[in-house]
């Protein structure tokens, strides 16, 4: 919309002018300013409803952060184990490469662990919510349940059901946590 009245140039906080001919050397006058919302349109109301990621965007998000903190977290081991297989007699040259050959393994396979871990969990956040409808506490902890029993499947029952039973206390202490960090 256009604006043509000068009272409407003041500054509102939910809005930004705009002038589409800023760049050129061009007069033109005040009228071709446009007020501009700074908050994210919507089509429907029901989106603007919803304060939460898309499925991708948490597959993306749990995934890409569980491998970054995996390969970091693997990594200082892989430091710590590196300096532990010194042998008498090693050069500076083999106990760097001994540490970065330690840390690179460490590291990668860490990582892989971790952010296969988000990848079940974001997938299984994903699936409860679409059935539920609802993001609540319950929800995570469900996840975790569900990420623990797939991620340690292949070891057993046994296994599975203590592996699913830490998820979900963990998800919930995290969940738990969040919100009472946000008081």
């Amino acid at each position: 919309m256009a604006i043509n009245r000068s009272s409407d140039h003041e500054s509102d906080e939910n809005t930004r002018l705009y002038h589409p001919y800023q760049n050129y050397q061009v007069p033109i006058k005040s009228q071709y300013l446009y007020k501009l919302p700074t908050s994210p349109e919507f089509l429907f109301t029901e989106e603007s409803l919803k304060q939460r990621r898309s499925w991708g965007e948490n597959l993306t998000f749990y995934t890409g952060t569980g491998y970054l903190a995996g390969s970091v977290a693997g990594a200082s081991a892989g430091i710590f184990s590196g300096i532990k297989s010194f042998e008498n007699g090693d050069t500076t040259k083999l106990k760097i490469n001994r540490i970065l050959n330690s840390s690179g393994q460490a590291g990668r396979t860490w990582g892989n662990r971790v952010g296969i871990v988000g990848l079940i969990y974001a997938g299984i956040e994903s699936g409860v919510v679409a059935v539920t409808d609802k993001d609540d506490v319950w929800t995570s902890v469900v996840a975790g349940l569900g990420t623990g029993a797939v991620f340690r499947a292949a070891r057993g029952v046994r296994s599975a059901a203590v592996a699913g039973a830490f998820g979900g206390i963990a998800a919930g202490a995290v969940v738990a946590g969040k919100q009472v960090f946000k008081r």
